[in-house]
């Protein structure tokens, strides 16, 4: 145990290279994030682009990281997402160019080496700053581009169980698809939700989208993607009201999800991560509509979208504890 070292954090996801170095106290020293680059138009990257990307960026984050005062001659360990989620089989290319650069640094400063999944990193940064650092069971929301799961998390994010969630597109796919036929550039999330809370709140049609139905603790969402297309191709509607609509009938799935998982799991404590659950409209609907017995915790926006410093917190619990 040395809590006078710092640990250093790579992720390296579909949208965004993100390095991080933490110190035993939560600190965070350093939290660089960028967004990979994608064409107007265009519903997100190859993987082979992403890969690029992460190893033309790399390379000045990391340098970055070790000029920030007090970091060079710290770091104890270097950890980094391998693999999406904490499960066998679990892969995608964009993480070997993250787990190349820290097997490198870790290798030639001579500290240890920790893989974890990007997953688990989501986790760790928004429960470790909230109300719910100390909880030994919960739920967590996992909202990002490419997932929507409800997570059973017992004791810490190594243990996790997949509970709930979408059976098809991720709430962040449909944000995306839509937003990009709105004219927006690719990822669309924050403009959606900037035009949702635009909208006149009274005035909202509501009635353009069906209610999205949870089954079991999961839901199907291209049904309702197709039918914002649908709104769109005829202009019946303007993008606020289509935005707000869009974010009701998300939001109003998750808080249905979230009480049916509370009830089937006796559960009364959620977590939410991922990007998605930026969504100012999102929070505010649940806070709004959640009953009091449920005990609702987000983290700071630059901690949940995608970030390094769960990762780096992750790896620094071997080092500190």
């Amino acid at each position: 145990m040395n809590k006078e070292m710092l640990s250093l954090g790579i992720d390296t996801s579909n949208y965004k290279t993100s390095v991080a170095v933490t110190a035993s106290d939560g600190e965070i020293i350093f939290n660089y994030q960028s967004f990979l680059k994608v064409k107007g138009g265009e519903r997100g990257l190859r993987q082979s682009e992403a890969l690029f990307q992460h190893v033309q960026k790399l390379p000045e984050a990391l340098e970055n990281a070790f000029e920030t005062k007090g970091v060079r001659g710290r770091i104890g360990a270097v950890s980094v997402s391998a693999r999406p989620r904490p499960v066998k089989g679990s892969y995608m290319p964009v993480f070997t160019a993250g787990l190349s650069a820290a097997r490198s640094i870790a290798a030639s400063i001579g500290v240890p080496l920790y893989e974890f999944s990007h997953q688990e990193g989501h986790i760790e940064a928004v429960k470790h700053y909230s109300s719910m650092a100390d909880e030994k069971r919960l739920i967590c929301f996992h909202f990002s581009g490419g997932t929507t799961e409800a997570l059973l998390c017992d004791d810490d994010a190594s243990s996790i169980e997949i509970i709930g969630g979408s059976r098809d597109l991720a709430y962040g796919q449909v944000l995306d698809r839509v937003g990009v036929s709105m004219g927006f550039d690719f990822p669309c999330g924050q403009e959606v939700d900037r035009l949702a809370l635009s909208a006149d709140r009274e005035n909202i049609d509501k009635t353009i989208l069906t209610r999205v139905k949870v089954k079991d603790g999961y839901v199907n969402l291209s049904g309702i993607e197709t039918q914002c297309q649908r709104v769109l191709e005829k202009q019946e509607r303007s993008h606020e009201n289509l935005s707000a609509a869009l974010m009701h009938a998300l939001s109003q799935s998750v808080a249905d999800m979230t009480l049916f998982l509370s009830e089937k799991y006796h559960i009364n404590s959620f977590l939410y991560a991922g990007g998605v659950s930026c969504s100012s409209f999102m929070r505010k609907y649940l806070k709004e509509n959640m009953p009091d017995y449920i005990r609702t915790a987000f983290g700071a926006p630059e901690l949940s979208s995608d970030n390094a410093v769960g990762i780096s917190l992750l790896g620094g619990k071997k080092l500190w504890l």
